[in-house]
């Protein structure tokens, strides 16, 4: 009992120190605090203020009765989206099209990193960042207007590439089985070079004395990046895993929209797409906020549960400094008794 009670105030006294410790550091660097004024009003104004309507998603809104005239509906709309003939298919495309994107958008900027890392001809390397990196700056709407042009059945670059080898040429935005394959390639392409800028940034916090060493004892380039490298970076690409993980539930609602046909809808119908149709061009916008919802609290559970796994796992994670290390700074730090 004594024990409980000695940790309980040694935990309390560990939380006030921490709280003097924030406001030092707060007065001190109270500039730093009111650069970053812009951005918390910008989120509070434009993210978190929004969230007013969430309560549409239990609601049968009629614009004229308002958000707090309408009638309480509880769950209709989230049953009504569950029992949709559109559900499960929906479901799949999103998380499938994520999960495909996931799979080759993640470790693409890892591998060029460390390419125009260890690229020797600075030249070289400066050209192939500013080919890299300016894929990022070509809007949704003029990339899929080239993804159009240059996968042409007529006349597209691609097409005449393969009726040259004798094939049919292939409809890429009119065949459901194409629309994946073009939108995750196009997005690798388009991103690949700018999300390699991190760890462009985390490779150069390599020691160079560890390089050193292993070429004395005769490891090659591949090992020194395996067993240098890599362990270096891991704790930059945890967190960007972690946060890629938590959007499996959302894919770009403009590429999508923009790349869909009545021929491949199939597969190119989405959550973000089939939101947007329902709310905006069909005006139910309670049945469209309860899909939104649905689709926004997947993604935060995500989220939770794979910054918690990440944690216990490798010890990175989003939130740091949180009850986990006050235990741990306790139980370290012996008690003293007055």
């Amino acid at each position: 009992m004594l024990q409980t009670e000695v940790y309980q105030a040694d935990k309390r006294t560990l939380r006030m120190r921490k709280w003097h410790r924030t406001r030092k550091l707060m007065r001190k660097n109270w500039v730093l605090y009111l650069f970053l004024l812009p951005a918390v009003l910008y989120i509070g104004v434009f993210h978190y203020a929004p969230m007013y309507g969430v309560q549409l998603a239990f609601k049968d809104f009629s614009p004229s009765l308002g958000v707090w005239g309408s009638p309480y509906v509880g769950m209709k709309y989230f049953n009504m989206f569950f029992k949709s003939p559109r559900f499960k298919m929906l479901l799949v495309n999103t998380i499938v099209v994520s999960a495909y994107n996931l799979l080759l958008g993640f470790p693409a900027p890892v591998i060029l990193a460390l390419l125009l890392h260890y690229t020797p001809n600075i030249y070289l390397k400066k050209f192939a960042q500013t080919v890299t990196y300016a894929p990022h700056f070509i809007s949704t709407v003029v990339l899929v207007g080239m993804l159009n042009i240059f996968l042409s059945p007529s006349s597209g670059f691609v097409n005449s590439i393969i009726k040259a080898l004798g094939l049919q040429p292939i409809y890429f935005f009119g065949e459901a089985g194409w629309f994946r394959h073009v939108y995750v390639w196009s997005d690798v392409w388009q991103n690949a070079g700018w999300g390699s800028i991190i760890y462009m940034a985390a490779l150069t916090g390599v020691s160079p004395e560890l390089h050193e060493a292993a070429i004395i004892d005769g490891a090659t380039k591949l090992q020194r990046i395996w067993h240098i490298d890599i362990p270096t970076i891991m704790s930059t690409m945890i967190i960007l895993l972690i946060m890629s993980l938590s959007n499996i539930m959302s894919v770009g609602f403009e590429k999508a929209y923009l790349m869909q046909t009545s021929l491949n809808l199939t597969t190119s119908e989405v959550i973000s797409t089939y939101t947007y149709k329902v709310g905006l061009m069909q005006a139910e916008y309670s049945y469209s906020t309860a899909i939104g919802l649905f689709n926004n609290v997947i993604n935060f559970t995500l989220l939770i549960v794979v910054n918690w796994v990440a944690r216990r796992a490798s010890g990175s994670s989003l939130w740091e400094g949180g009850i986990e290390d006050e235990k741990t700074e306790g139980k370290n730090r012996p008690y003293t008794y007055k």
